[in-house]
């Protein structure tokens, strides 16, 4: 017997429409790459995204066909979000920061019509345009009088003159909320990216499991800043989640230096943030020093990495910010996890609590953990086994797009490529990529751990640990070290700094200072790269 329920697809055009009915005037801000800031209404974005809809009908667009982006975080991407999805296209955010070779590549893998970009990207668009065959139309996100001439770009035209023509009348489809809504490639560190295809009914639950008090704690009281991009994992969901909720939504841009999101943040109003380690980094670095406070922000989602926890406590204990660890992938939409105490540790000492908070946190309703040895047995979760964690649940990919790399489940699970613990409470603690791991004489050592202490030193501004080959242990750690300007640390003085924060045989060999860590195009530590650069490397010998 079924139940006796009204059905209607769970699809993202719903967002938008109730945001413009129940919180149309709800504040958007965004600071644009011609360095002004833009403020509008979630009722003007949804008239707005409904003109982008009648656009693409004009274009001649098919239904799934895919509509790419270059574009930084603000409000023209937006009504894109809602207006290519909403009108059953699909709506394809390519990162800016890859190379262009797999730009290019990911373009024509994807079968892109139509390209939409901001003008910062215009020299990147340039030079690849001849090689994106599939894509048709190229509009830039701009004015019309700020068109560049002679852009040598074909069929270039404004975003502003584009909509301006339209219809704000618009009747958003109904179709199978299982359709196809956007897509993101993979960082492709191995081989070429592979792309995750997330459908309307993925990404309305995981809008609603983000927002939730244990997760992010979203609501229409809060003013947002999503300094995570567009372009990567959706930014982790928030341009939906701030729909169904109508918070104040603020765009930081392309200005992500220390100075220019403290300063969005004070004048907004801030009250929640988002992004990943090495913008904080920045923000903080530009703080510190001119004793500078928040007036209104109240808590920060860390993911893409591990947090160090020399940046929760500095948030916690210098600015009374609270930290909300986060992990997940692009393959699950992002998120999977987030770090929040339960009630029954509000009576632990802070040192307990912090030993906490740095784990990456309890799965979020709609995922499903476990981890698993070797052999695909699953292991206790005691806080100390750890094994490789494998995923579940309906906003985690099935498959790639068009097939690549075969079957990626094993028995119904996905296999993150991530090796961790789970204790009794459900916290799950990273320790390291399956492939960074450092083995040395049959014990396992967590390179995340090893950086951690590495970036408590108040001159190492930021800190990467692999393992090197060694005749006697199979492998053994190093840290590689960048230090903050006008600061300096020896290499004794660095593995000094280890001793009694980890077991003797835990830390590293060596120290090997270099002008700057190679980090790949979402913010992470690229270990590849930094093994071709010490490739040549050789141990000290005793």
């Amino acid at each position: 017997m079924l139940g006796l329920m009204q059905s209607q697809p769970l699809l993202i055009s719903g967002l938008i429409e109730f945001a413009e009915r129940h919180n149309g005037d709800a504040e958007i801000v965004s600071r644009r790459v011609e360095g002004d800031v833009h403020r509008y209404t979630y009722r003007d974005a949804a008239k707005r995204s409904r003109q982008v809809a009648n656009a693409l009908d004009g274009l001649k667009l098919a239904f799934s066909d895919r509509v790419a982006t270059l574009a930084w975080n603000g409000y023209r991407h937006f009504e894109l979000y809602y207006g290519v999805s909403g009108s059953g296209r699909v709506l394809h955010t390519i990162n800016p920061r890859l190379h262009r070779d797999q730009i290019a590549w990911i373009a024509n893998h994807a079968e892109d019509q139509v390209l939409f970009f901001d003008l910062s990207f215009l020299p990147l668009v340039q030079a690849v345009h001849a090689r994106c065959t599939s894509i048709k139309h190229y509009i830039a996100m701009c004015d019309e009088d700020k068109l560049p001439k002679d852009s040598g770009v074909p069929n270039l035209i404004s975003y502003e003159k584009l909509i301006a023509a339209q219809s704000s009348d618009y009747s958003w489809p109904s179709f199978d909320e299982n359709t196809a809504s956007s897509m993101c490639y993979t960082s492709g560190t191995t081989g070429n990216p592979k792309a995750a295809l997330y459908s309307h009914r993925s990404s309305t639950l995981h809008a609603y499991a983000a927002a939730l008090p244990d997760v992010m704690n979203l609501s229409a009281r809060d003013s947002v800043l999503p300094v995570v991009p567009m372009f990567h994992v959706n930014a982790w969901g928030i341009p939906y989640s701030a729909a169904l909720t109508g918070c104040k939504l603020v765009f930081p841009g392309p200005a992500l230096d220390g100075k220019s999101v403290y300063e969005l943040i004070e004048s907004e109003g801030v009250t929640f943030a988002a992004g990943v380690p090495t913008v904080w980094q920045m923000l903080l670095g530009h703080m510190k020093p001119a004793n500078l406070r928040f007036s209104k922000l109240k808590r920060t989602v860390i993911g893409g990495s591990a947090c160090p926890p020399a940046m929760i406590t500095a948030f916690q204990d210098d600015y009374k910010v609270e930290v909300l660890h986060a992990w997940g992938m692009t393959e699950m939409s992002p998120l999977g996890t987030l770090c929040t105490l339960k009630n029954k540790h509000d009576a632990l000492p802070e040192a307990e609590k912090m030993k906490i908070r740095l784990k990456q946190g309890r799965a979020i309703y709609g995922v499903d953990l476990k981890i698993v040895d070797a052999g695909g047995k699953e292991l206790p979760w005691d806080g100390t086994t750890f094994g490789d964690l494998h995923v579940k649940g309906p906003w985690i990919v099935r498959e790639y797009f068009k097939g690549e790399g075969g079957d990626p489940l094993v028995n119904g699970w996905f296999p993150t490529g991530d090796v961790g613990t789970i204790d009794a409470d459900g916290y799950l603690q990273i320790t390291d990529r399956s492939k960074d791991v450092i083995k040395s004489g049959g014990e396992w050592i967590s390179s995340i751990d090893v950086e951690n202490i590495a970036v408590a030193h108040p001159a190492v501004a930021m800190a990467a640990c692999i393992g090197v080959a060694h005749p006697k242990w199979d492998e053994r750690p190093i840290i590689a070290v960048a230090k903050k300007p006008g600061m300096d640390v020896s290499r004794d003085e660095l593995l000094k700094f280890y001793e009694g924060k980890t077991a003797k045989w835990q830390i590293p060999d060596d120290v090997v200072f270099v002008d700057a860590i190679p980090l790949g195009a979402t913010g992470k530590i690229l270990k590849t790269r930094l093994r071709e650069m010490l490739k040549d490397y050789k141990l000290p010998t005793a």
